[in-house]
C-alpha cells in the first residue's frame, strides 16, 4: 500500500518540520506512512513522532509497518485530539506539528472506498468509517437549497443549482447509491469535456461536507498553536483553494501583533503574535515531481514558527 501513496513535498516538509533531531513531533495524517516515515529517518534515539488518522486501513498498515519501531506512538483518531493525545503521552509541547491534508492514491484508487468516479463506485466518502452519514445519505436526504450551498460553497461548482434540482427530481424515482449516477445527472447538465472537472468538484463538495473537513482544519489549526514549542513549526500541505485560504488566513493572523482599525492612534486589542510566517508564497513541487506523481500537482505548503 505505501506505493500507493507518494509522500508529497517529502524533502521541503522535513526542512521546514524537523530541528530538533531529539524532538517530539506530531503527524495528524499518517495515511501510509511516508511522511511519518521520513520525519523518523531524522530523528535520533531520543526523538518520537505521535501520529493519527481516522482510516482503519491506513491505521493497520502502519500499525504493521512500524510495529518495531518504538519511536511511533499510532491512534485511530482526528488530528483535532491532539490535546488529549498530548496528556496521554505525557507531552507538554511538540517541537513540530505537521498535516497533509489530501486524500490518499488508495482511497481514491481503492472502490470500496467510495471516493472517486472514474469507476461505478458506492457513494461513501467516510474516512472514519464508524461515521453514519455516507454521501449517499447527504444526496437521498438534504434539500435542494442545501445541496446547491454545499456544491458551491465547498465545490465552487457553478452549475451548483441545476445539478442539486436534477438529483433531488432524481431521487423521486431511485435513490442514489452508486457514483454512477452521479455522473448520470452531469452528463445531462454540461458538456462531455466538462464532465470529469464537474465531478470532481461535486465529489470534493460532497466529500468536505460528509468529513466535516474545513471545520476540523479550524480547529486542528487553534490545538496546533497551542502546543507547539517556542520556535517549534507548524507545517501543511494542501491540496484546494478552500484549505489553502483558511491555512494562509490562520497564518496572517496569527503573525499579526495588532489587530486594531488603520485610524485608531493607540492599540487597544492587546493581540500578540504568535507565529512567524516561514513561506512567504506556498511553496509548490518542482515540476519533476509532478511529473513522477501527478496528483501532487495542486500541493501548496506552508509553514510557520512559534514565537
Amino acid at each position: 500500500m505505501e506505493q500507493l501513496h507518494e509522500p508529497v513535498l517529502l524533502e521541503k516538509s522535513l526542512e521546514y518540520l524537523v530541528t530538533n533531531s531529539s524532538g517530539i513531533y506530531f503527524d495528524g495524517t499518517l495515511g501510509f506512512g511516508g511522511h511519518t516515515s521520513g520525519i523518523v529517518s531524522r530523528l535520533n534515539s531520543e526523538g518520537k513522532v505521535i501520529a493519527t488518522d481516522k482510516d482503519v486501513d491506513a491505521v493497520r498498515f502502519c500499525k504493521q509497518r512500524f510495529l518495531d519501531e518504538k519511536r511511533i506512538s499510532i491512534y485511530r483518531t482526528s488530528f483535532t485530539k491532539i490535546g488529549v493525545l498530548s496528556k496521554l503521552e505525557s507531552i507538554d509541547k511538540f517541537d513540530g506539528i505537521f498535516a497533509d491534508l489530501g486524500v490518499s492514491s488508495f482511497q481514491l484508487d481503492n472502490i470500496s472506498s467510495g471516493f472517486a468516479f472514474r469507476e461505478n463506485t458506492p457513494l461513501d466518502m467516510r474516512m472514519n468509517k464508524d461515521n453514519l452519514q455516507t454521501a449517499a445519505d447527504v444526496l437521498n436526504s438534504l434539500d435542494e437549497e442545501k445541496l446547491s450551498e454545499i456544491f458551491w460553497r465547498f465545490g465552487e461548482e457553478r452549475k451548483s443549482r441545476q445539478i442539486a434540482k436534477k438529483i433531488v427530481e432524481a431521487r423521486r424515482r431511485i435513490k442514489f447509491s452508486e457514483s454512477d449516477q452521479v455522473k448520470k445527472i452531469v452528463e445531462g447538465i454540461v458538456p462531455a469535456n466538462f464532465v470529469a472537472k464537474t465531478m470532481a468538484r461535486i465529489f470534493q463538495a460532497v466529500r468536505i461536507y460528509v468529513n466535516d473537513e474545513l471545520n476540523e482544519l479550524e480547529v486542528f489549526l487553534e490545538e496546533a498553536v497551542k502546543f507547539l514549542k517556542q520556535n517549534g513549526r507548524l507545517v501543511l500541505i494542501s491540496y484546494h483553494s478552500l484549505e489553502d485560504r483558511i491555512v494562509k488566513n490562520f497564518f496572517k493572523y496569527e503573525s499579526l501583533n495588532c489587530i486594531c482599525p488603520p485610524d485608531f492612534p493607540v492599540c487597544q486589542c492587546d493581540k500578540e503574535a504568535r507565529l512567524k510566517i516561514l513561506t512567504k508564497k506556498a511553496v509548490v513541487p518542482e515540476q519533476t515531481e509532478v511529473i513522477k506523481n501527478n496528483r501532487s500537482r495542486s500541493a501548496k505548503l506552508r509553514a510557520a514558527e512559534r514565537l
